[in-house]
Order: structure tokens, then C-alpha cells, then sequence
């Protein structure tokens, strides 16, 4: 007998108990079910949750991989110089940065599916239903959207608070109001600011100076452009697009973000109305603030001048805000739904996200904040514009031609919208 039918006997054993969502869960993610409807109307297709989750799983692979050698090329390059003549095999792509950056990365995964996945069992076996696979998606983006040197005790406490009062207490995976990712990092902000000020990120681990052991963090872009210092940093727009720089795991490479949200529009995953009108937010607030800078309204010495004197199109290349726009504004449960309202709400995240990033040096990464903002304001926004398109439709029906045996229905559905 296989281990497929011996789980399958197992799964009927235990069908109707108590632990039986728990085991279920086990049975399905190994195995498509063999459960089959046979009548009524259904339909036919090949997508479902668990395809879609993982489709966006496979969308993240590639910034994690990157994420991993970067941790492990900061540390060796803080610590022996940067290299002047870079060499992708030779500098980034070695053992030695892989090994460093797997050891400091892949614990944070760890926690993060296993504490996140834990608690889904629990609430799973606690209501009766059947374990939902939303988390295996915000099991992946929490890793790569905190500091490499979070502790993992701390990440665990925000995991669990996340997918408690995120996620389970409105009713579980699609009821949930906020991106549950979002909200475990924006627990972690407020808990822990001192560890998520989003100016200083972990740039290499634990160096042996003296027989002591001592851990470095360096400025990230934002964290210089935050002080008002221009000239502190000596990246150049290569090293920012691919994403050379220190940051969080997942979020320094803009060419593999791009990447990975072109796979996502090309498999119908997520919308690419949110992903361009987020960007044209973007662009148009950074336009407005080198605007203020070009008409002399601020002087150079405000702290508010750095950041905003900024390239506009550069907002895009640091700091989180493509990874935000492309895996974050995009969830289907906590954006909009209709068409216009996606635009809209994609603009608005754009805007306010480069707005929180200029006005806020305390706190220079306003990605997160903006999208939250907008998750809570996304119902209201896809209401105004059904209604909007209610009252066009009603205005097009009073002039149109009505067959005498379909007024009385025109005649209810007057009376309803009303």
C-alpha cells in the first residue's frame, strides 16, 4: 500500500473529528483531492486558491534568492571595502554570500510560516472548517519586507498578532479589511520602532574586532536623504535598479520586482490598473516636489529639502515602494474591485506613499502606511463609483424607448434604486 492510500484511509478514519481540517490540510497540500461534485452547475476551471497562492509564491522566489546574496554581499563588502570594479560572478554571486545570507534569511522564514501556519491549524481545528491557504502567501512576504537582523522572537509575537487580529477575528482568508502582511509590519513599526525606523537596515552580521563580537547597521538611501545629506551615499542608479543596496530582504531589486509583477499581470493574478496608477501616483507627487525645490519655495537648509529635491522617478528605486505596489496594493481581498475604483485606489497609495516618505524623515518609508490607508478607504471607494454608475444608467433609462411589456419591471427597478 502507498503512502497515498495510507493517508487516504487515514483522512476517512478521521473524517468528521475534531482534528480532522488539521489533517485534511496535510492530505491536500501533499495531494489533489479525489473528491469529486457530480451535479449541479459548476464552474470548470483549473485556477483555485491553492494554484494562486502558489503562483505568487513563485513570483516572490526570485527576490528572496536575491535577498539572500545581498545580505551576504553587504556584509563582505562593509567589511573588506566595496569593490571598485564589480563583478556579478566574482562579488555577488558566491558561495560565501549565498552561505552568510541563507543563515541570517531563512530563519525568518521559518518563523514566519511556522508561527503564522500554527495558529491557521488551531483556529482551523477551534471552528470546524478546513485550513485556508491565504497564509502561504503572507507567510513569504513578511520575511522580505522586514530588517535582516529583526529578532525572531519579535517577529513571532507581530506573526501572531497579525493573523489574529488581521486575518482570523474577521472570519479568515477573503473576510480579512487588511493585508495581513502589511499589518504584521505596521505591529512591528509601532511596537518596535527603534527596530523599524526604515532609515538603518542590518548591513552585515556579527564581525570578530578584538575578540568582541560587534554588529553593524548602515544608512539606506532614504536614511541619508532623511538627514539631509545628498552626498552620502555613492550608489548609482545600476546599483539601485538590480538592486545593490542595503535594505529589506525582498524589496532592493527593482528589475526582479518588475519581473515577478509582469508575471503576475501575464497569469491574471493581479491587476495592472493598481500597479500603473500607483506608479502615476507616484510620479506625479515626486513631480510636485521637485517642482516646489525648482521654484526656491523651500530653502536647502529644511529637512524637508533632501527628499524632495529627489528624482521623482528615483522614489520608485529605493526603499519598498515597488515591492509594495506590485505584492502589497494588488491583493484582491483588501483592494478595490472595480475597474475605476482600482484606479483610483492604485493613484492614491502612489501619492500618499511618496507624501508620508517627504513629510515624515523620521520615518522615511511610507509605502506600507499608504496602503493600509487606502484598504480601509477601498469599500467606500468601489461605492461611489457603483453609485455613480446607478444614477448614468438611470439618467440613459429615462430617455430611452420602453416596450410597453417590460415598463412595469423598469418601473420596480426605478423604485428599488430609489
Amino acid at each position: 500500500m502507498g503512502l497515498k492510500e495510507k493517508l487516504h484511509q487515514t483522512k476517512l478514519k478521521y473524517q468528521g473529528k475534531k482534528m480532522a481540517p488539521a489533517f485534511n490540510a496535510i492530505h491536500t497540500f501533499l495531494y489533489s483531492p479525489n473528491e469529486t461534485t457530480h451535479s449541479g452547475g459548476h464552474v470548470r476551471a483549473v485556477d483555485d486558491l491553492k494554484r494562486t497562492m502558489n503562483t505568487v509564491i513563485l513570483a516572490l522566489v526570485p527576490c528572496l534568492l536575491f535577498g539572500i546574496f545581498n545580505a551576504g554581499y553587504q556584509h563582505y563588502s562593509a567589511v573588506n571595502g566595496f569593490p571598485a570594479d564589480f563583478s556579478l560572478f566574482e562579488h555577488f554571486i558566491t558561495w560565501d554570500n549565498f552561505w552568510l545570507g541563507a543563515i541570517t534569511v531563512l530563519p525568518l522564514v521559518i518563523v514566519s510560516y511556522g508561527v503564522g501556519l500554527l495558529i491557521e491549524f488551531i483556529f482551523a481545528v477551534i471552528k470546524g472548517h478546513e485550513v485556508e491557504e491565504g497564509y502561504l502567501v503572507t507567510g513569504m512576504l513578511v520575511p522580505l519586507i522586514v530588517p535582516v537582523d529583526t529578532p525572531l522572537w519579535m517577529l513571532a509575537i507581530a506573526v501572531a498578532f497579525g493573523v489574529v487580529i488581521g486575518k482570523e477575528v474577521f472570519g479568515g482568508t477573503g473576510m480579512n479589511i487588511l493585508n495581513p502582511a502589511l499589518t504584521i509590519r505596521a505591529f512591528l513599526f509601532f511596537a518596535y520602532p527603534t527596530w523599524m525606523s526604515g532609515d538603518k537596515v542590518w548591513v552585515h552580521g556579527a564581525v570578530e574586532r578584538a575578540g568582541t563580537a560587534d554588529a553593524i547597521s548602515g544608512e539606506t538611501i532614504l536614511g541619508y536623504l532623511a538627514q539631509g545629506d545628498t552626498d552620502g551615499f555613492s550608489y548609482s542608479l545600476s546599483d539601485m535598479f538590480f538592486g545593490f543596496i542595503p535594505g529589506s530582504v525582498g524589496e532592493t531589486s527593482t528589475l526582479l520586482i518588475l519581473l515577478g509583477g509582469l508575471f503576475l499581470i501575464f497569469s491574471k493574478i493581479a491587476s495592472w490598473r493598481i500597479m500603473v496608477s500607483a506608479v502615476l501616483g507616484a510620479l506625479a507627487m515626486g513631480l510636485v516636489f521637485n517642482g516646489v525645490v525648482a521654484a526656491e519655495w523651500i530653502p536647502e537648509y529644511s529637512k524637508f529639502y533632501s527628499l524632495m529635491s529627489f528624482e521623482f522617478w528615483q522614489h520608485l528605486l529605493v526603499g519598498g515602494l515597488a515591492f509594495g505596489i506590485v505584492y502589497m496594493a494588488t491583493d484582491p481581498v483588501t483592494g478595490s474591485q472595480t475597474n475605476r475604483g482600482k484606479w483610483i485606489y492604485g493613484f492614491l497609495i502612489g501619492f500618499l506613499s511618496v507624501m508620508i516618505r517627504v513629510f515624515n524623515p523620521g520615518y522615511p518609508e511610507g509605502v506600507f502606511l499608504a496602503i493600509l490607508l487606502m484598504n480601509v478607504f477601498a469599500p467606500t471607494i468601489d461605492h461611489y463609483v457603483v453609485r455613480g454608475n446607478i444614477k448614468r444608467r438611470m439618467k440613459r433609462l429615462k430617455t430611452a424607448t420602453i416596450y410597453p411589456k417590460v415598463a412595469g419591471e423598469v418601473e420596480a427597478l426605478k423604485t428599488e434604486t430609489v
